[in-house]
C-alpha cells in the first residue's frame, strides 16, 4: 500500500516531471480530516511547463525560502501570517507546517529544482465546506514571466480532483492589480469587492473575491 505524501504529504514526486498522488479514505486508508470535504482517489500529473513543477516543500528548500521570503514586496500583499522580516525559524516553522496534513496541499512553485515560491489549496469548514482559498506568491525576480499564471492552472486542475469542492477563491489587496489580472487570465471571476476591509501597514485595503467553479 502507499502511503500518499501531498503537498505536505500528499503527492509523491517521481523524478522531476510526475506526483502520482493516491488517496486512501474511509475503509481503505482512514484519515481524519478538519474539514468536511472528502477526498477523492485520483491520478495526475503536477505542472511541468517550462521546467515548471508543483511539488511539496522540503527542509533542504529551506535557504531558498528565506531569502525569497524576506522580502516586504511579497509580504506587503499576504496576511499578516507571513511575517516580515522572514527569518530561519519562520521557514522552518512553515515547512513543518506545510508538510504535516495528510493529503499535502500546500506546494513550493519548483523552477530547475529551485523552490521560487509558494502555491496551496486550504479547504474551508462547516458551512463552507464545498469551498477552498486558494493563496500563492512568487519570489520577485521571477515575476512577470508567467510563472504565476502556469501554476495557478495547475492548482485549479489539482484542487478540484482532489477535493469535492464546488469553488475555489482567493482574495487578492484592491491595491494588487498583477495578482488580479493573474486570476482574471487564469478563468477566475471577480464576485465582489469589499471597500477597506484589510488592514496592512498602518493603512485599510479593499478585499477582493476572485473565485472559479467546478465546470
Amino acid at each position: 500500500m502507499l502511503i500518499p505524501y501531498l503537498f505536505f504529504n500528499l503527492p509523491l514526486c517521481l523524478g522531476e516531471n510526475y506526483f502520482y498522488c493516491n488517496l486512501f479514505i474511509k475503509n481503505i486508508f482512514p484519515l481524519q480530516y478538519d474539514y468536511c470535504v472528502p477526498i477523492n482517489l485520483y491520478e495526475m500529473n503536477t505542472l511541468n511547463l517550462n521546467q515548471i513543477i508543483l511539488r511539496p516543500w522540503s527542509i533542504s528548500d529551506l535557504e531558498q525560502l528565506v531569502e525569497y521570503a524576506n522580502n516586504p514586496k511579497i509580504s506587503n500583499n499576504l496576511t499578516n501570517a507571513f511575517p516580515h522580516p522572514y527569518l530561519e525559524e519562520h521557514g522552518r516553522r512553515f515547512i513543518e507546517f506545510a508538510t504535516k496534513d495528510d493529503p499535502i496541499h500546500i506546494f513550493a512553485i519548483d523552477l530547475n529544482g529551485k523552490a521560487i515560491g509558494g502555491i496551496g489549496v486550504h479547504p474551508q469548514s462547516d458551512i463552507f465546506c464545498y469551498n477552498a482559498e486558494l493563496g500563492y506568491w512568487i519570489a520577485e525576480p521571477y515575476w512577470g514571466q508567467g510563472i504565476a499564471t502556469l501554476a495557478i492552472q495547475q492548482i485549479v486542475e489539482f484542487a478540484f480532483k482532489a477535493f469535492d469542492i464546488n469553488r475555489l477563491f482567493a482574495r487578492p489587496f484592491g491595491s494588487n492589480l498583477a495578482s488580479q489580472k493573474v486570476l482574471e487570465k487564469t478563468g477566475f471571476i471577480l464576485e465582489g469587492r469589499f471597500e477597506k476591509t484589510f488592514f496592512k501597514n498602518g493603512q485599510f485595503e479593499d478585499e477582493l473575491i476572485y473565485a472559479i467553479r467546478r465546470k
